[in-house]
């Protein structure tokens, strides 16, 4: 039985391959065809069309890398074809095994009206169905010949533009009208979903031997010298075993029409543009066809290209999406990385996403699209909900290395105890061609049987690959009900999640982050990109306090609406996942590098705009502090004269070389090889938090060579081998001439000619120790650390993410535990003994490892270390190289809120401005510093409401008073969208009271309120 059926698959294929899949297109004609080679970068279909044209074969070659090249092509169709289904075969020279890893091109009619996409496997264009005979037929391809990179994995100059091949690297394989034979395209799916399926069933099971029964007598049924005239009977064959229904219990699919795009990945931002273009030109065009089929398309930014880019395409969207068939999904504006993106950001996501379905289309997304991202923060569920969303959804959890994810439906509770109905579909790609293999798959492999019976598979070419094909809606035909299948049903995401909530109510919880067991070098790969997130964050912050406190203080002063909203939606762009996490290639990285440098002089206009219209005129220091917290005699949010604080730092020489420098709250040792021996705490009896015997802030260097992606992993092996830098060429100690700082300079050489300078400041009054550092970095595949080791005997650390934090074992007790061996973290990372801890703060920097080690005296070491610097070399050969420079900070002694005020410290350096040199008090103050201010902005709405954001940082239940700086007539509580919440279902406790506001917040909840300002008693 197993020759026969090995038989029967080996028969199949070599049949599919060689006589029927050839024959489903019959008769054909060559096209006359034309090419003009665009001289530069892509051009608008206008002058595409209107091109000087030159003659060109099938066989030529085309396409330098990156280039673009428009071809006409032009026939007639034979009058002996009438009454045919006729279609346009072109060949761009394409390799079927990788759809949307090469070249692609866009079919236009003479008029410029787009047609459809080209791609390896959906390479026709409709010409006639039926065909009258004797028309004539003009497209116009926009070919972009764009590299393969995906493989092999290897360094490449194709990357960018400016260093790539000008050689020719495609060659046209056929141009050609040919007619379609439907009857033999339906025998190909006819034989794909019955061998597909017998393929996948048991070998006990009988309905197994039916259909290899079957399919030997369809293949004895066809003639392989006249396909066309026996497709058909082929057909009889197999018609009763496809026609047998599923059993009731067979498990169901909910079949998603998608297209994956990575708004920017192996390819620039620019080519994302046109591969949305080709993609959904070829889903209106299968909608036309297909009434049944239904598409969803996440990434509001890419509806936002096609409305600028091809109105004419997005006016087919609009109504598609009217039909309920077009079905806009993730509510967010790109789908992000969500580890790096910073809280107010990862809200905006939501804003300006949200708002851009709501106001183009009229539709509120009720599920978060992030099939790809790298891993998702404990803060998504509250963001989720606060941003009116009901599910989530994620596949790259099935990417885990090292522990299967116990669920595919699940509740996932956040940080603060909200959860949000989660589903992890389980035939693990959201690339599904909707084959047999595929569904066998999910159902074997569906984690809920018995409880639930549903799955959700994404089907469709991505990346540009074309989307759904004709092909996956005939399968999805014959799968609908089929024994031995899952019943497939084509449905939006919605449907599924009604259905799968209502089913498995009570579905089990998964509680903190879900992360994701690969890429963990993401977290530090391309950190130019990085630190323009962290600084455009921070920015936008300052340019959104200063210019409300500006607009509701300044007469005249008007709040920058578009430009801010142009910016953010700029700076939510490049923190998709594959840009911010530094996993694109070359020409990627470095428009974002200057797109950060453009925003960040935008932001710092706007900043100083409003900052000047606030400091009033005058020759007096104004010191403005846009962080959340009172610093050096400055309320947060708020400017004042400069005061200062703390008595002189005094040094000493210290014995053995280096020296010690001293402000009364830290003592601070460096030694002759310029790393920190000593950090002592005065106010706890000068406790060091450095561990004896382990230098701190030590530079280490690891090899850094993955097994497989080299931008994304770190794998755990680099720590095998280590080289500490304790080599100097300088060591220096400067003292600042009024006494209120001493910083020590050290200058190391190391590697391949890469440098690093330090400077090693104690200021006056700080329980802090600054650490300025710039890297010249030449290396390559090679991983930079900073170490920390800490006399402190830690079983957690604490690490910031959105509107809080999340604690993860030092331990690696279990295998869960073990994976987590290069964690993210935001502005700060803590460990601490219950009465005592340490904190590490900076401006730039994600990546992060902490490890604990017995020392020789029965004391435990906690090692903190930040990920500086990597060298990998794919996709982009150069990624880090050159100069960098990044900020972070020892604080011995810190607790949770002192790490929380340290971090935004960091990253919101004091201004000194020009003026009048009076106060200008913060338009919200808060009592204590649980409750932390995280933005202070105009409504989105633009009616010149105030809009608070607040979220208590401890991870305890909280009760404050506001005090609100600017008359107001009414405070609601609303969503993350400005919305007001319904009073019923309110959580807070928020009321107005002659200018001051008490609220109750639960831990690490966030807290939106909307403040309606009274013009006529506004304070000045």
């Amino acid at each position: 039985m197993h020759d026969e059926r090995s038989t029967v698959e080996a028969r199949l294929r070599r049949v599919l391959e060689e006589r029927i899949r050839p024959a489903v297109h019959g008769p054909a004609v060559p096209l006359t065809v034309e090419r003009w080679d665009v001289p530069g970068e892509p051009v608008p279909v206008a002058e595409g069309l209107r091109a000087p044209f030159r003659p060109a074969a099938v066989g030529e070659r085309w396409g330098p890398v990156w280039g673009t090249t428009w071809f006409r092509v032009t026939g007639t169709v034979p009058q002996e074809w009438a009454g045919l289904t006729v279609e346009a075969l072109l060949d761009l020279g394409f390799d079927r095994n990788m759809p949307g890893f090469q070249c692609e091109g866009l079919v236009h009619r003479a008029d410029g009206t787009a047609v459809k996409g080209l791609s390896p496997r959906n390479a026709w264009a409709p010409v006639a169905a039926p065909a009258g005979g004797g028309e004539r037929v003009e497209f116009l391809v926009e070919a972009a010949s764009n590299p393969i990179l995906v493989t092999p994995r290897t360094p490449t100059r194709d990357g960018d533009r400016l260093t790539a091949a000008k050689a020719p690297q495609y060659r046209l394989r056929r141009m050609d009208l040919a007619v379609l034979r439907p009857e033999v395209w339906e025998l190909v799916r006819d034989l794909e979903v019955a061998g597909g399926l017998m393929h996948e069933l048991p070998v006990e099971d009988a309905r197994r031997w039916e259909l290899l029964l079957a399919l030997g007598q369809a293949l004895d049924a066809v003639d392989l010298a006249d396909v066309p005239g026996t497709a058909e009977r082929g057909r009889d064959r197999l018609r009763d075993v496809l026609a047998s229904p599923a059993r009731s219990s067979a498990h169901r699919i909910s079949a998603v029409g998608h297209a994956h795009i990575d708004s920017a990945w192996l390819w620039p931002l620019r080519e994302t543009v046109r591969k949305v273009a080709r993609t959904v030109s070829n889903t209106v065009a299968l909608m036309d066809e297909h009434p049944e089929f239904v598409f969803a398309m996440s990434q509001a930014q890419q509806y936002a290209w096609l409305k600028e880019h091809r109105p004419e395409l997005y006016a087919r969207v609009k109504e598609k999406v009217a039909e309920g068939r077009f079905r806009p999904v993730g509510g967010m504006w790109v789908e992000s990385d969500t580890n790096m993106v910073g809280g107010e950001a990862m809200v905006r996501q939501f804003v300006h996403g949200k708002r851009f379905f709501l106001e183009e289309f009229g539709v509120e997304t009720e599920e978060v699209w992030l099939p790809d991202s790298f891993g998702y923060t404990a803060a998504m569920p509250q963001i989720v909900k606060l941003a009116g969303c009901r599910w989530f959804l994620t596949q790259k959890i099935s990417w885990n290395r090292t522990n299967p994810f116990p669920h595919h439906t699940f509740r996932w509770e956040g940080i603060d105890g909200s959860r949000v109905f989660t589903h992890f579909p389980p035939v693990d790609t959201y690339n599904s061609d909707l084959s047999a293999r595929e569904l066998a798959h999910a159902a074997r492999n569906y984690r809920e049987k018995g409880s639930g019976s549903r799955s959700l598979v994404p089907f469709g070419w991505g990346d540009g690959g074309g989307g759904p094909t004709r092909e996956m809606l005939g399968r999805a035909a014959r799968l609908a009900d089929l024994e031995g299948s899952p019943r497939v049903t084509i449905e939006p995401p919605s449907a599924f999640f009604e259905k799968a909530q209502e089913e498995y109510p009570h579905a089990p919880v998964w509680a903190g982050e879900l992360y994701l067991e690969l890429h963990r070098g993401t977290y530090t790969s391309q950190a130019g990109t990085k630190q323009g997130n962290r600084r455009s964050e921070s920015l936008l912050r300052e340019a959104e306090l200063w210019c409300a406190t500006a607009a509701l203080r300044v007469p005249g002063f008007a709040y920058p609406y578009r430009s801010l909203e142009r910016i953010w939606r700029t700076v939510l762009l490049h923190q998709f996942h594959d840009i911010l996490p530094g996993s694109s290639i070359a020409w990627v990285h470095r428009e974002a590098r200057e797109t950060y440098a453009r925003v960040g002089d935008e932001l710092e206009e706007l900043i100083g705009g409003a900052q000047r219209s606030l400091a009033g005129q005058g020759s007096a220091e104004v010191v403005f502090n846009g962080a959340p917290h009172t610093r050096n005699g400055v309320p947060g949010a708020g400017a004042a004269p400069p005061v200062q604080h703390g008595g002189p730092v005094t040094t000493q020489d210290r014995p053995g070389g280096g020296w010690v420098m001293d402000n009364e709250e830290l003592r601070i040792e460096i030694d002759g090889r310029g790393l920190v021996v000593s950090a002592a705490d005065h106010r706890a009896g000068l406790r060091d938090a450095v561990a004896p015997g382990s230098p701190a802030n030590l530079l280490q260097l690891h090899p850094d060579f993955p097994t497989a992606w080299d931008a994304w992993d770190v794998d755990a092996y680099y720590r095998n081998n280590v080289t500490d830098l304790t080599g100097t060429d300088e060591l220096a100690l400067a003292v600042a001439p009024d006494g209120r700082a001493a910083t020590v300079r050290v200058v190391r050489h190391f590697g391949t000619g890469s440098s690093v300078e330090q400077e090693l400041t104690l200021r006056a009054g700080e329980r802090r120790l600054d650490i300025d550092t710039e890297v010249d970095w030449h290396e390559s595949e090679t991983f930079l650390k900073a170490a920390f080791p800490l006399d402190i005997k830690a079983d957690h650390s604490a690490a910031e993410t959105q509107f809080g934090h999340v604690l993860r074992p030092t331990h690696t007790n279990t295998s869960w535990d073990a994976a987590r061996f290069e964690i993210c973290a935001h502005r700060w990372l803590h460990v601490a003994e219950p009465l005592w801890g340490v904190a590490l703060v900076n401006d730039s920097t994600y990546g992060h490892d902490v490890t604990r080690t017995v020392r020789e005296d029965g004391g435990r070491t906690t090692t903190v270390r930040l990920s500086l610097l990597r060298a990998p070399r794919y996709p982009d050969p150069e990624t880090d190289q050159g100069r960098h420079r990044m900020r972070y900070a020892l604080l011995p002694g810190a607790g949770i809120l002192d790490a929380v005020r340290e971090g935004h410290g960091i990253n919101l350096p004091e201004r000194v401005v020009p003026g009048s040199g009076r106060e200008s008090a913060p338009l919200v103050d808060v009592e204590g510093e649980q409750v932390v201010v995280e933005t202070v902005k105009l409504a989105e709405d633009r009616s010149g409401d105030l809009v608070l954001r607040l979220y208590e940082a401890l991870g305890a239940r909280a009760r404050t008073r506001l005090g609100i700086g600017v008359a107001v007539r009414g405070c609601a509580e609303t969503d993350l969208l400005e919305r007001p919440l319904d009073p019923t279902g309110a959580v807070v406790d928020a009321a107005l009271h002659d200018g001051t506001v008490d609220v109750a917040l639960r831990p690490f909840q966030i807290l939106t309120l909307r403040l309606t300002p009274d013009l006529t008693g506004q304070s000045s």
